[in-house]
């Protein structure tokens, strides 16, 4: 054997030896966290003077995931009666509340219009529930304004 070829050995070895300490070494990539399965939602808001006017419904899903820290929410808020439009907020632990992303509009049978949301929310910590408040307004046969806020249940994370 040449020196050469025996150095060419020795190399290649130790090239080899290093690149699988690096493999060895390199930090895992973390798990993707799993979606557990869609709860429906479903709202139905009503005026509270008598009349019982449908204002607002939202339907829809939520999901939690396995790593107590994300959901994600396909919803449709259908705009009956209200006036202006109605919207929701999107309220997680009892304590923080946020604006949903609205994705689009859709025609509907009944609805003026339907507005589309959806979503995957990571929300930094553990997310114990998440619940909907939908509002909306309209003028009562009195002729006053009036607005009504309507939370859903509180959807519970099967996780925590």
């Amino acid at each position: 054997m040449t020196a050469r070829t025996r150095g060419r050995r020795l190399t290649t070895s130790i090239a080899m030896a290093i690149a699988a300490m690096a493999v060895a070494l390199l930090p895992l990539s973390p798990a993707h966290a799993a979606y557990g399965a869609d709860q429906p939602v479903y709202l139905q808001l009503v005026s509270n003077d008598g009349n019982a006017t449908q204002l607002a419904l939202l339907d829809g899903t939520v999901a939690f995931d396995d790593g107590n820290t994300k959901y994600r929410y396909s919803l449709r808020l259908c705009w009956q009666h209200a006036y202006p439009a109605p919207y929701f907020l999107i309220n997680v632990n009892g304590t923080s509340s946020s604006w949903p992303t609205q994705t689009g509009t859709t025609s509907y049978a009944g609805c003026q219009q339907a507005f589309l949301y959806s979503g995957e929310v990571n929300f930094g910590s553990t997310v114990s529930n998440v619940r909907f408040d939908v509002t909306g307004g309209w003028f009562g046969s009195n002729g006053q304004y009036q607005t009504r806020t309507k939370s859903t249940g509180t959807y519970d994370n099967p996780y925590n």
